[in-house]
């Protein structure tokens, strides 16, 4: 796939997944441009981002410890501490950027805003500023935390609100002191925000509305980082996971003693929820565990078991939709439930030109996920890597979710979950197949 003088490459985002693949895009000679809708580097990680797509709140730290976020060609520094602030990773990513002299390709202040389809799957990009550029192939790294899903619910509510997406800190631009708050939502943004707003100085009581029982798992076991000992890829997933299971429940114990409602499913089963502060929390008395929320009710919320509670504010900690307002194709429109079925969660059948970068939810990490990922992208975009056929594609995408998500419950947090080690050691040997059907049999 290329032009006259090889494949010219747009790419769209300028977070991790986008920097890292222009890294590998560099180091592979080919051209490409890569488009930023923001003044700066560092998508969801550059706190107060101008562009508005960050949800990165003050106090926020990474909860992957820093043995599993590093990018394998630039180590992260040795005085970091286990779990790094949000001010930290984007001073990194700034390092990681300057280091290989990535800025001279990035245009920023930029937007992408279609991608309209060309023969020969080829991609006409129309920028912010009105022009029109013609690509080769399009790498997608937009990120998939930024579109906030906000719920709806029968009543009408007098107090503030907002999506955990636009919460920065307990003062400002609200000031939760004193107040009686309700987070909605049992995922790690939950359990943070809960447990900052929680502190006896602020919240003057706080609810936190969970529709499941969660599994809450802590960031140390054994006085070490939780996800700093990683099943090797040899190990059968079955096995692996039921000894991870065993090991969680032995550490934690049964969230019901906590105060929490009983978890409908084992450890694993759910993108863990991960906090070194919310049980605790729980445990005092400061975060008040309630069910599922049934209507808004003016002054306060009714919950499905019939009590009402008096309210001042709602942080919806309710996720994200998985969105691309700059492809129009209703065949790369995600479904209301965040369905987007991609070939190693990278690329759409029938479209080899078109790559999703960082498009998961990786246990246990996250950051080097494209770095891993744009490797293969560089093999398909350079002619040394051929893709299956279509119906190849299609019954490796079922068989792929089976793996990955087959055991966890149904819900749109989990339309995209992978295992790193295994989705990695998967993905380099699909590598080497894609060469090797390059290579007439004999």
């Amino acid at each position: 796939m290329a032009g006259s003088n090889g494949p010219r490459v747009c790419i769209v985002g300028a977070g991790c997944s986008g920097f890292t693949m222009a890294k590998r895009l560099k180091d592979a000679g080919i051209e490409y441009d890569e488009y930023e809708v923001s003044d700066d580097i560092g998508g969801n990680w550059y706190f107060n981002n101008p562009n508005g797509m960050s949800s990165c709140y003050e106090s926020l730290h990474i909860d992957t410890s820093k043995w599993r976020l590093a990018f394998e060609d630039y180590p992260v520094p040795n005085d970091w501490p286990d779990f790094p602030h949000h001010s930290q990773i984007l001073q990194y990513f700034h390092d990681y950027v300057d280091h290989f002299g990535l800025r001279e390709n990035m245009v920023f202040n930029t937007a992408v805003e279609r991608c309209d389809d060309l023969p020969d799957g080829r991609w006409n990009v129309t920028l912010s500023t009105g022009e029109q550029r013609e690509y080769d192939a399009v790498i997608v790294a937009n990120g998939h935390h930024w579109d906030a899903r906000r719920p709806e619910y029968p009543g009408e509510f007098d107090g503030h609100q907002i999506h955990s997406h636009d919460y920065r800190n307990p003062f400002e631009p609200y000031d939760y002191r004193g107040k009686k708050i309700l987070i909605v939502g049992a995922g790690n943004s939950a359990m943070d925000i809960s447990s900052e707003v929680a502190q006896r100085p602020i919240g003057d009581r706080v609810y936190l509305s969970m529709r499941h029982g969660v599994w809450v798992l802590p960031k140390y076991i054994d006085g070490r980082p939780a996800d700093k000992v990683s099943l090797p890829a040899w190990m059968p997933t079955k096995v692996g996971r039921a000894a991870a299971r065993r090991k969680i429940k032995k550490s934690i114990g049964k969230m019901e003693t906590y105060g929490l409602p009983k978890p409908d499913h084992e450890p694993l089963d759910a993108h863990p929820s991960v906090s070194g502060e919310f049980l605790t929390r729980v445990g005092c008395g400061d975060i008040v565990p309630k069910g599922a929320l049934d209507r808004l009710d003016g002054d306060g919320v009714v919950f499905a078991d019939g009590t009402r509670e008096v309210i001042d504010a709602i942080i919806w900690a309710t996720g994200y939709n998985v969105s691309f307002p700059f492809l129009p194709q209703v065949d790369l429109t995600p479904g209301d439930d965040n369905t987007f079925p991609l070939f190693k969660r990278m690329v759409k059948p029938g479209r080899e030109t078109l790559f999703f970068l960082g498009l998961a939810q990786p246990l246990p990490t996250l950051v080097n996920l494209a770095e891993q990922q744009s490797k293969f992208v560089v093999a398909a975009l350079q002619g040394h890597y051929a893709f299956p056929s279509a119906d190849d594609m299609a019954a490796t995408i079922e068989a792929d979710e089976r793996e990955h998500m087959g055991h966890f419950y149904d819900s749109p947090r989990h339309r995209m979950q992978v295992d790193f080690t295994t989705y990695v050691a998967d993905l380099h040997k699909e590598t080497q197949r894609g060469a090797d059907r390059l290579t007439p049999m004999r």
